[in-house]
């Protein structure tokens, strides 16, 4: 285990080795406990440190990775604890800004569509409609890169992953897992409930930033046929598509 460098009800800061510190705000996955982390995130990022190589946020803290032959711990950790006793949630009230993602649902891009429908028993439209109709918050990425866990999915639409999950899901899949929804950015194995697939590139390695998704930010599923699907990919393929943004607050479309 870590050292405990200051002990305390939120933030906690704790020693994680010799080149890695990590600031606890919470032991609950909510709005206001990952803005803060958000927050603190975005002030070590405009401060521009020399020696920090790294920061990794997750749903209730940061993980600070920092260079210790360029770093002098004396001066760094209290200007970390100050800066995250300092730190505010920029979700009160829900405020950020948001991404657009289009889906085609079902079809050959969406296979489990039918399995969501018998399961909780609505309707094709209506299962599309309450998983497009809410904004989600992106909490952090990872098991892949790019892989946005989200948080917001209607409960109604809920549905147990595969008994035997695929060996290959294609890049892009929107899928759902019990009470969660994501999007496969690169082609991998998987469980998940495919559900509709985005022409979009979540990630690329050559682009920057190469994620087109980031904790702290909204995600919107806007519905698209197959014929604009095929346009929007031809489009991305060329380099031509613009991401569509949004405040939050907005009306969904």
């Amino acid at each position: 285990m870590g050292l405990v460098l200051i002990e305390k009800q939120w933030p906690k800061i704790r020693c994680a080795g010799d080149s890695c510190v990590v600031i606890e705000y919470g032991d609950a996955i909510s709005l206001d406990v990952n803005g803060r982390v958000q927050a603190l995130r975005r002030t070590l990022e405009s401060k521009k440190v020399s020696g920090l190589r790294e920061l990794v946020p997750t749903y209730c803290s940061l993980a600070v990775y920092f260079d210790p032959l360029a770093i002098d711990p004396l001066r760094f950790f209290p200007l970390i604890n100050r800066l995250a006793s300092e730190a505010e949630s920029d979700f009160i009230g829900e405020k950020g800004r948001g991404v657009i993602i289009p889906v085609c649902y079902g079809f050959e891009f969406g296979p489990d569509l039918q399995n969501v429908i018998h399961h909780s028993g609505l309707s094709e439209e209506e299962v599309i409609k309450r998983h497009s109709s809410v904004d989600y918050y992106c909490y952090m990425l990872g098991f892949t890169p790019g892989f946005s866990y989200l948080g917001g999915m209607d409960e109604s639409i809920s549905t147990p992953r595969l008994v035997e999950p695929r060996e290959k899901i294609p890049a892009g899949s929107v899928g759902i897992a019990g009470r969660q929804t994501g999007i496969y950015p690169i082609d991998s194995p998987g469980g998940w409930q495919l559900i509709g697939r985005t022409p979009l590139r979540m990630f690329d390695a050559t682009r920057e930033p190469p994620t087109l998704t980031d904790g702290g930010l909204w995600i919107r599923f806007r519905p698209i046929s197959p014929n604009e699907y095929a346009l929007i990919e031809e489009q991305v393929s060329h380099g031509e598509y613009t991401l569509e943004m949004f405040d939050k607050g907005e009306v969904p479309a």
